[in-house]
């Protein structure tokens, strides 16, 4: 007998962050992420409008990985009511508690939505203890035609997809999908057997460079820095490209692929997430395990210092080149890094070193597309400095791998949702699934609702 379940779109549409999504089967009412809307700020002021469902109503939600554009709008939730379950991975629901009072942090000084009110430790704490991790594939029973699971996206430490089998039918939403093959992760899941599908598309209309070229270009850009004798900045999240980054430099520095140099790792809360990492070595892949198992110490190397304190971050500026800085942030909208590019980018000797995706009207995408001079702290900012990408470290999939992804489950796919990207990154991708897989597939407004027939 068949059964209908309604998805809304309530947000992550037309925008890479702000993933939001409302599902309604058997008079239950299930969210699939709650994050933050980012655009020229950490926190857009559309986060702090009302939901267009009520969070009283919610029984469950289910968050697919770290990220605060997947679970930053929390604390609001909270605020406005919920008191459902929240599930996800176990690694997930470790890097949330971090990930949450960092953002609080720096929100709760603004006054102006009350944030203040909003964005408190009592209310993280309630979430926390509202919050349950599952293993990878462990079976949940919703109700009795109602099975949910968490399958691994290889996006990050502890990301998920989330496949919810309703009536004999498979619903998956993606959350976001990892550029595998990652230097700590095993590769994002085959999936088959879809009927419907919520993908992302961060990357839908283009792809990076071969990814066995990303530590050639890494080794590269830091030996030419060391021989210009400058300092090469590398903007980075904190939540797994520091990580991947780290993991990956360890590697060049035991292989004496690159001079010994200072290096800092100066992002508080990316030191607080390696730890993190550190106690679920599990869910790293073979090749990682293996090099943890052979004595490696893991994110520690010679030349690596950890700057913590605002003090120890400030006496870098002291330090003789060559050298090299990982700080956050990674799109260069706020965090240490900025302050840095402050100091370096007028200096035609050091190196901007891009290493992810950088969000229409931040600093990061307006130094991508060569601007001349920025505005830092008040003041007009010279970029002399090289600025080079490496699109390979990007977390995300690109195009021809996210159609890779759906050619495993064309069979059965009766519809395609296309969400969490730039409208021209979700379009051409809706495009491409169309003339090249020929499935049904578009990319849906905030606000709208569908019935899939299940």
């Amino acid at each position: 007998m068949e059964k209908i379940a309604k998805i809304t779109f309530c947000g992550g549409t037309g925008s890479v962050t702000g993933a939001n999504f409302l599902l309604e089967v058997e008079g239950k009412k299930i969210l699939v992420d709650c994050g933050l809307t980012q655009g020229t700020k950490l926190a857009d002021d559309i986060n702090w409008d009302p939901f267009i469902y009520d969070p009283k109503e919610i029984d469950i939600l289910f968050i697919t990985h770290g990220h605060i554009d997947h679970l930053g709008r929390i604390p609001k939730l909270i605020y406005d009511g919920f008191r459902g379950k929240i599930y996800s991975t176990a690694p997930t629901k470790a890097l949330a508690a971090p990930m949450l009072e960092d953002t609080m942090g720096i929100l709760s000084k603004n006054r102006e939505h009350n944030l203040d009110k909003i964005y408190t430790e009592e209310n993280i704490q309630l979430a926390l203890s509202l919050w349950q991790g599952f293993e990878y594939h462990e079976k949940i029973q919703i109700v009795e035609n109602l099975e949910v699971s968490f399958l691994n996206a290889g996006h990050i430490l502890g990301s998920a997809m989330v496949e919810f089998i309703y009536n004999r039918k498979k619903i998956l939403f993606t959350g976001d999908l990892g550029n595998s093959p990652s230097p700590l992760l095993p590769d994002t899941e085959k999936v088959t057997d879809v009927d419907y599908l919520i993908m992302e598309s961060v990357y839908g209309d283009r792809n990076h460079e071969a990814r066995e070229e990303r530590r050639k270009f890494l080794e590269e850009a830091i030996e030419d820095n060391y021989k210009r004798k400058g300092t090469l900045i590398i903007p980075t999240f904190s939540l797994e490209r520091s990580q991947e980054l780290l993991f990956e430099i360890d590697a060049l520095v035991e292989d004496q692929r690159i001079p010994i140099m200072p290096i800092f790792l100066d992002s508080p809360l990316a030191i607080r997430l390696t730890d993190v990492f550190k106690q679920y070595k599990s869910y790293f892949n073979e090749n990682a395990q293996k090099a943890i198992s052979d004595g490696k110490h893991l994110f520690d190397f010679p030349g690596l210092h950890s700057t913590l304190q605002s003090e120890e971050s400030r006496k870098i500026l002291t330090v003789p080149n060559p050298k090299i800085i990982i700080a956050g942030s990674g799109m260069s909208s706020g965090g240490r890094v900025v302050h840095h590019e402050k100091n370096y980018l007028p200096d035609p000797n050091n190196t901007l070193l891009l290493t992810g995706y950088q969000s229409v009207g931040t600093m990061g995408r307006l130094i991508e597309e060569g601007v001349k001079t920025v505005h830092i702290s008040g003041e007009d900012v010279i970029v002399r400095a090289h600025i080079a990408t490496i699109s390979g470290y990007s977390g995300h999939k690109d195009s021809d791998h996210l159609i890779n992804f759906v050619e495993d489950m064309e069979d059965s796919l009766k519809k395609v949702f296309v969400v969490m990207g730039e409208p021209k990154s979700s379009l051409f991708l809706v495009q491409k699934l169309r003339d090249n897989l020929a499935i049904d597939a578009s990319a849906p407004d905030r606000g709208d609702s569908v019935s899939l027939v299940c």
